[in-house]
């Protein structure tokens, strides 16, 4: 049977008060991005609901794409009707024949914010479930866990008929808490902490340094492809490559090996942060969780951050490797962040590195550096790439390759 629209429930925006207008139509416009090469569908707001009209469009691909968006916390695919008892009979028996399974249990539950409507809650539950008693046999009602649950809701405009409550990805619509940049590598962490910023709200671009002839093109390729993999959450999101090789190269012939990794990561750092007032945002955030690696212990951390005063945020700060593991499944960044290509963080790094890095002996090698030619010439290198939900970047790097042969 072919569903009408999709009918979708808030959650946390209704508690938005005065800024909740600007909250749906966030979610409206990230919708309409999710589902942009569905060119029949229409979306219509309303402040407790969201409608996306089908017009014949099959509501199974549409669930796929619409399941990952952010600020939704219901939603079920429904079909419209009048209202009157008859027709609301009517398409609950036809909508019943389709789906209902020998076997199965079931009741009907009904909402009515047409409170003028003739009919009360109970009467209708009672009404409906005799109709379809008398014209389908078998049936099996369960009022606390059945297996179907038919829903009506009876609105100012018309009875909405449903037999699925999906749950949504909850969170807040990508958007409404600002913009900030990601420190996006290639391992599992921080496509992790991206969908988690996501989650809350934030719009974030991918700030990804890459060293060539150091790290591979298949090593820049996955991390545009890992984009591309929570671009479905957002819709799209911008991929800011920075090459880092000279700054690598330097810091490696000139400072001691136990503070590489403290002063790399500096240089890092700072050069997020000039992006990221150029990208106009307002955060930095990465995937450090707290003691996982000898640059993720506190004092390593307080060394790196005194190069800014930006906020810095760490989602998965406190969550430890098999909680960061099972979300990257979970949002399916796992298994291509598991592949072996090299990224800039692991090309340089020393075999005994400082846990303990002094701020005062950071900043004294860096002194010998000239910071700001490298940061500048570092700066001239960069490239913006938007990538969107479903790109492939290692599979056309691979039939480039192929074509080279």
């Amino acid at each position: 049977m072919q569903y009408t629209e999709i009918m979708i429930r808030y959650g946390e925006l209704s508690t938005k008060g005065k800024n909740r207008k600007d909250f749906i139509n966030r979610l409206a416009s990230n919708v309409q991005k999710v589902l942009h090469d569905f060119p029949d569908l229409k979306i219509q707001t309303h402040h407790d609901r969201m409608h996306i009209l089908l017009d014949g469009t099959p509501f199974e691909p549409v669930n796929d794409r619409l399941k990952l968006v952010f600020g939704i916390q219901t939603y079920s695919p429904v079909i419209k009707t009048e209202k009157s008892l008859e027709a609301i009979e009517k398409t609950a028996l036809e909508l019943m024949q389709a789906t209902y399974k020998a076997g199965m249990t079931f009741k009907v539950n009904t909402r009515r914010s047409d409170h003028k409507f003739i009919y009360d809650t109970n009467q209708l539950n009672q009404m409906v479930a005799d109709y379809l008693y008398n014209h389908m046999e078998g049936l099996q009602a369960e009022m606390k866990h059945p297996d179907m649950v038919l829903l009506l809701e009876i609105r100012q405009d018309g009875a909405y008929i449903s037999n699925q409550l999906l749950h949504g990805a909850g969170g807040m619509p990508v958007g409404t808490a600002g913009k900030a940049v990601m420190m996006l590598s290639g391992g599992i962490d921080s496509p992790v902490a991206s969908y988690l910023a996501m989650k809350r709200g934030v719009n974030i671009e991918m700030v990804h340094f890459f060293s060539p002839p150091y790290t591979s093109e298949k090593a820049l390729a996955k991390a545009k492809e890992l984009t591309s993999i929570l671009a479905k959450y957002s819709g799209r999101i911008n991929f800011i490559e920075v090459p880092f090789a000279e700054i690598q190269e330097t810091i490696k012939e000139k400072l001691p090996e136990g503070y590489l990794m403290t002063v790399q990561r500096r240089f890092m750092l700072r050069l997020a942060d000039i992006i990221r007032e150029k990208r106009h945002a307002l955060a930095i955030f990465n995937g450090e969780s707290v003691g996982q690696v000898a640059s993720q212990t506190l004092e390593s951390m307080a060394a790196i951050n005194d190069v800014t005063t930006t906020p810095v945020l760490r989602p998965v700060a406190t969550m430890d490797k098999t909680e960061i593991i099972a979300k990257a499944e979970e949002i399916g960044t796992f298994d291509l962040s598991i592949q072996p290509f090299e990224d800039c963080c692991t090309i340089f790094a020393p075999p005994r590195p400082k846990t303990k890095p002094k701020i005062d002996k950071a900043r004294e090698y860096e002194s010998r550096l000239d910071v700001d030619g490298l940061i500048e010439r570092a700066l001239a290198g960069v490239k913006v790439t938007p990538v969107y939900p479903g790109q492939s970047f290692l599979d056309d790097l691979a039939e480039e390759d192929a074509d080279l042969l």
